[in-house]
């Protein structure tokens, strides 16, 4: 599926409500979950020690949860473009919760839904509630109200 576009930034103010996506999956690799570890000083057993693991509570490694909302990042282009902008940045996150581990090896990807926007500082600020879907799962790895803001580029 691809990302749902909306023309200018002022778009998005009619877009509340809106589903977007879902994304692409992403298989959780372990060496993703090492490289996250090794970025982050997060070297808990449950993530990189896979022997150990097996025996553990989830039956082998699992994504560390700042990595699955990390994701979200990836997972955001997929399911909005905004065009006409000079600028987007990120003003941070609301609600964020982790409600299923995602055990290395499973695919994840994610799912949005506009859940506000609104006129901010010369752009359109836009609130984007991702759910990160585990493939086969019933419950989502996460779920996330992602806070952007978009900046229309210069009219002549």
């Amino acid at each position: 599926m691809s990302a749902t576009v909306f023309e200018t930034p002022s778009a998005l103010l009619g877009g509340v409500g809106a589903v977007l996506g879902p994304s692409e999956w992403v298989t959780i690799e372990q060496d993703r979950v090492d490289l996250f570890a090794r970025a982050t000083d997060d070297h808990q057993w449950i993530h990189v020690d896979p022997e150990r693991a097996r025996d553990g509570p989830f039956g082998g490694t699992i994504a560390h949860g700042y990595l699955t909302m990390s994701l979200v990042n990836r997972f955001l282009p997929e399911l909005i473009e905004v065009r006409g902008v000079s600028m987007g940045v990120n003003v941070g996150v609301d609600r964020l919760r982790f409600l299923t581990p995602v055990r290395t090896g499973a695919r994840i990807r994610g799912v949005g839904e506009i859940v506000s926007a609104e006129d901010a500082k010369g752009g359109v600020q836009v609130v984007v509630r991702v759910t990160v879907e585990i493939e086969g799962e019933a419950k989502p790895a996460c779920v996330v109200d992602t806070i952007s803001r978009f900046y229309p580029e210069p009219q002549p």
